[in-house]
């Protein structure tokens, strides 16, 4: 590369770390105050919010990367044109053909860079973020278990603990479950009770409590006191082992071959594995187009006291288009 070249696309590279860095940051923020009222208000650590954080990240860095390269384009040329350095090189017989090699180059490690993210590094963050997701929703007493409140972890049940004390006991249990047989209802409530796990099935123990049984068709209500009993809640999460990766969360391999199994397995359609595989080869495309654009607009006109605020708006349009 000759010496202009390396001098554009050194400006290029440090404007383009930097709008990343800014952008990445705003975006970053903007979605992990949502991670962040949704799993700490479900009593997750601060361990857990940064993990599923850092599993955000490849998916905003993809988001912006092409942005980036678009605005440090931009403002690149506009202050070469502004301080008459592209004057200077067309004076000297340079094409905008030749003036956008840099630009080109540029683009393609952009190009390169969003690939690494879009093949390996955004998938596997997903199918990772999936994976813990899955896990903290069997976690019952993270999702479930906040004391002074009725939840409804599935429809037709209803659970209310007055106090979670921090050895782990439930103080004065209430459970309304409507949902194994829907033509009664059946009301538990329990002085303390506990949570363990029996077998990998998590199980809820409730001690000196009373179980009402109203049969809805008969209209007659049963009660039964007892000393303790076990409410199995495997029905009320999900289970890992039936997560399922869905097409994003999928390796490119495994979309190019596209085999039915595989397709069963996500839970999807051949459609669906093609429109992701070819988002994934299309959007590094457009970052190199992005910073072509911006290039290409402001190297449109001739030169004007005024700037190029018209070019810079146009590139904008057409990059939105």
């Amino acid at each position: 590369m000759s010496r202009f070249d390396r001098y554009v696309l050194s400006q290029l590279l440090v404007l383009f770390g930097f709008f990343t860095l800014v952008l990445v940051a705003v975006y970053w923020v903007n979605r992990t105050v949502g991670l962040f009222d949704t799993l700490i208000s479900d009593g997750q650590s601060a361990l857990v919010f940064l993990e599923f954080s850092a599993l955000t990240l490849p998916n905003v860095i993809r988001v912006v990367l092409p942005i980036s390269a678009f605005a440090a384009t931009v403002y690149a040329i506009h202050r070469m044109s502004t301080e008459s350095e592209i004057v200077v090189m067309q004076a000297t017989g340079f094409s905008p053909w030749r003036m956008a090699r840099p630009v080109l180059v540029f683009g393609l490690i952009v190009a390169l860079l969003l690939s690494a993210l879009m093949h390996f590094l955004v998938p596997a963050s997903r199918a990772q973020m999936a994976q813990r997701s899955a896990e903290i929703s069997e976690n019952i007493v993270a999702r479930f278990l906040t004391d002074g409140r009725f939840l409804h972890p599935v429809p037709g049940v209803t659970l209310y603990v007055r106090e979670l004390s921090p050895e782990g006991v439930l103080n004065d249990v209430f459970l309304s479950d409507a949902r194994r047989q829907p033509e009664d209802r059946t009301d538990y409530t329990a002085q303390e009770a506990f949570l363990v796990r029996s077998e990998g099935v998590p199980k809820l123990v409730m001690l000196d409590g009373l179980a009402q049984t109203l049969d809805e068709r008969g209209l007659r209500l049963s009660t039964t006191h007892f000393d303790s009993l076990t409410f199995d809640l495997s029905t009320l999460i999900t289970s890992i082992g039936d997560v399922q990766p869905g097409a994003r969360e999928l390796p490119t391999p495994v979309l190019l071959a596209a085999t039915p199994e595989a397709i069963a397995a996500a839970r999807s359609t051949e459609a669906e594995f093609r429109f992701e595989l070819m988002g994934r080869f299309a959007q590094p495309i457009l970052a190199t187009f992005a910073a072509l654009i911006g290039f290409a607009a402001l190297m449109l006109g001739g030169f004007s006291r005024f700037g190029v605020a018209r070019q810079v708006i146009g590139a904008v349009a057409l990059l939105i288009a």
